[in-house]
């Protein structure tokens, strides 16, 4: 039996997250939820988007599944996500980006994995005014944090057969805060036999759209790994099929890339994709390995028999779409 936190959210989250219990269920994996809630709902009732039981319970259980959680745009509370990760220290954000069968794309034979930065840069939130006129934000790097995130790069790279780590920066402009960032790169990589490439953020982003098969692992910064996970997850077929995981030194928390997407919330068109894969890499981190497999295995027969859902240009419902999935376990 194993014990995991699962954070519903809002918009969307419930109906994903439903469906991909029921899939971890059909497919034998003895889970106890402790189920819990956040986001602009629970402020009503609680005051805070984020309670501190949800703190509490990942850290009794150690892993987490969450769906997404709304975040205002330039009013309100400050993102859930980040909260978490400041809160656990979840300072590794890892996205692996990968085809699909049946999911077009502009690109084939995508294999892209981002590792990004997760708790400062300015997702800090050091911020103040000036005066009516002025805002300022701070670029915080520090050299402790950016060597952990180099180690877990190259650890990832060494462990997954990997064959070489890109850091990407903007260390010609940010000379001292992104340069640092890509001096503690250079002197991580000396401890280990894979190459480390170099790249500014914004040749980096060209790149990836002319030919994202020259890319290996990625390393960045908190506020490029973001930009460029999302621009990575479009070259598989958007944020619907995209998977992503927070993990520091003693918890995890596995999540979907997309938003809540309020304006198809309780419609049933939801696809749980992205949660799902993301799930898969949860039941991997605690040892159901055989288990993931069978379940990627069965979304994949799922895809290649044309069922798909209708952002991935299908009909299928979210719950027959989840159906499908079962019924190939």
């Amino acid at each position: 039996m194993h014990n995991i936190t699962l954070i519903k959210g809002d918009g969307i989250g419930p109906e994903i997250s439903d469906a991909v219990l029921k899939i971890i269920k059909s497919a034998g994996v003895d889970i106890n939820w402790d189920i819990q809630t956040a986001g602009a709902d629970v402020i009503e009732q609680e005051g805070v988007p984020l309670p501190q039981r949800v703190l509490d319970s990942v850290k009794k259980n150690k892993v987490a599944l969450k769906s997404p959680v709304t975040t205002p745009i330039g009013k309100g509370f400050r993102s859930v996500n980040v909260q978490l990760r400041k809160e656990l220290d979840l300072y590794a954000n890892l996205r692996p980006c990968y085809n699909l069968p049946n999911v077009k794309t502009r690109y084939e034979d995508v294999d892209i994995v981002v590792v990004r930065e997760n708790t400062e840069d300015l997702y800090a939130g050091i911020e103040r005014q000036v005066d009516d006129n002025t805002m300022e934000s701070i670029k915080r790097i520090t050299r402790p944090a950016s060597e952990r995130i180099a180690k877990f790069a190259f650890d990832y790279a060494f462990k997954n057969n990997r064959k070489f780590v890109t850091v990407v920066t903007k260390a010609n402009i940010c000379k001292l805060s992104d340069g640092l960032f890509l001096e503690s790169a250079r002197n991580v990589a000396k401890n280990y036999n894979i190459p480390l490439k170099e790249i500014l953020v914004d040749n980096c982003c060209m790149q990836l759209v002319q030919n994202p098969n020259q890319f290996d692992v990625l390393l960045l910064p908190n506020l490029y790994g973001d930009i460029v996970s999302d621009l990575c997850a479009g070259l598989i077929g958007g944020l619907g099929v995209a998977q992503g995981a927070n993990i520091g030194n003693d918890y995890a928390v596995f999540e979907p890339v997309h938003g809540s997407a309020p304006d198809i919330a309780g419609q049933n068109k939801a696809n749980p994709t992205a949660m799902l894969m993301s799930a898969i890499e949860m039941l991997n981190y605690i040892g159901e390995e055989n288990a993931g497999k069978r379940i990627k295995s069965a979304l994949f027969k799922t895809l290649e028999s044309n069922i798909k859902t209708e952002d991935l240009g299908g009909n299928t419902s979210c719950t027959a779409f989840t159906d499908e999935i079962i019924s190939r376990l």
